[in-house]
């Protein structure tokens, strides 16, 4: 948080592809809040594996919460990777259900890794 005692958070989302970092895409900045709702949706190409249709084999979500700063770098709140293996347990169950789910929205609450 700032000066102020408020955060201006946004999140940044990597798709990663075997543990590369091969696109990227961010929320807008809500300012001057600690309670920040994202109600924001993303499309990413997913590159096809060899031999198979549509899968999610070797594709991870890295998600990281950071407060944006005009003067100083800005600095990283948390971290979440949904699938991959640095995957908490919380976090490995959403992407699997995600995986046998395709197409379909499925929220959960996740706790943030500093």
């Amino acid at each position: 948080m700032d000066v102020t005692g408020l955060a201006d958070p946004y999140v940044k989302i990597y798709l990663l592809y075997n543990g590369q970092r091969i696109a990227k895409k961010k929320t807008h900045v809500k300012k001057r809040t600690l309670s920040p709702v994202f109600n924001e949706s993303f499309a990413f190409d997913i590159p096809a594996a060899e031999g198979a249709g549509a899968s999610l084999e070797g594709v991870s979500l890295e998600l990281m919460l950071l407060d944006w700063d005009r003067v100083t770098k800005n600095e990283v709140i948390g971290r979440l990777e949904l699938g991959g293996p640095n995957s908490s347990s919380t976090a490995l169950n959403h992407w699997n259900e995600v995986c046998n789910s395709p197409r379909r929205q499925i929220a959960e609450w996740h706790k943030l890794n500093e």
